[in-house]
């Protein structure tokens, strides 16, 4: 197969994958609905702690209840999407361990789509439902003088959100085959990150938000594009194009994580049972 053929193939192979998975799902529909709404659910308590800390503060690190859930819904709007898309790929340290990659090896598509397809449990949409909800309601009470950029930025942070997380569940996966047993490494970039993104870059040290602003570039998810929005001083005195970078950063850690994912399979070795 031709390097310009594999992503259709991946495409298409994700497609009939998650498909499968799909199918298999709506035969128990009850199921698929409570277990939506349980994963809706879950996601929202985190919004409630955020709400019982604004009934004694009037502000969190300087923003508002409105501002601080524009990062929220940004943040689980984009990681809900990419957790939905890629987060089939945090189990590949469990398929190395008792050798059922090998399964894959051998299937005529590349790895990664198949990988990142198994097991599809579209009961994550609720956390996608949840994340956009709450970005309604506070683009509902900002007070922003919105312009046609900062419109469109809208959909532009979110899917380069997505891009950005599943470039990180990529590299986590592609860690796996050096370290078997590294999936709670992995849900601390991961889930971790979206929880961090969640709050103002304000209420954290320079430190760390330099960390995730040019080592895991996720301040590019909604902390750098989102002050624009707000008309907010940028974190570490970023120039303001730093707004609009997110699609570039995305694209780039694409294609950092698809090296790490290369070198990995590349390394493996089967677990020779």
């Amino acid at each position: 197969m031709g390097e310009r053929g594999r992503p259709v193939a991946g495409l298409r192979a994700y497609r009939l994958v998650a498909g499968m998975w799909v199918r298999s799902t709506m035969t128990y529909r009850a199921s698929f609905v409570m277990t939506t709404f349980g994963n809706f659910a879950a996601t929202f308590f985190d919004f409630v702690a955020i709400m019982l800390m604004f009934s004694r503060v009037d502000a969190l690190g300087g923003w508002s209840l409105p501002e601080v859930a524009f990062l929220y819904g940004l943040s689980g709007t984009a990681f809900g999407l990419a957790d939905l898309v890629m987060g089939s790929a945090e189990r590949l340290g469990r398929r190395v361990r008792d050798g059922t990659l090998d399964t894959m090896l051998v299937r005529p598509a590349p790895v990664l789509a198949l990988v990142a397809a198994d097991q599809f449990a579209l009961r994550r949409l609720g956390r996608v439902t949840q994340g956009a909800l709450v970005l309604g309601w506070a683009v509902s009470r900002l007070d922003v003088a919105w312009t046609p950029a900062k419109v469109l930025l809208m959909p532009v942070m979110v899917v380069s959100g997505c891009g950005i997380f599943c470039a990180v569940f990529v590299a986590g996966a592609a860690f796996q085959f050096l370290v078997q047993d590294a999936a709670e490494v992995q849900n601390a970039f991961t889930y971790g990150g979206t929880t961090l993104l969640q709050y103002p870059p304000s209420v954290f040290g320079k430190e760390l938000v330099r960390g995730v602003t040019f080592v895991l570039p996720l301040a590019f998810v909604n902390w750098v594009p989102a002050t624009y929005v707000l008309g907010r001083p940028y974190p570490l005195g970023l120039p303001g194009w730093a707004a609009f970078a997110p699609p570039l950063v995305a694209v780039g850690c694409c294609a950092l994580a698809g090296l790490a994912w290369r070198a990995g399979l590349r390394s493996y070795r089967s677990t020779g049972s």
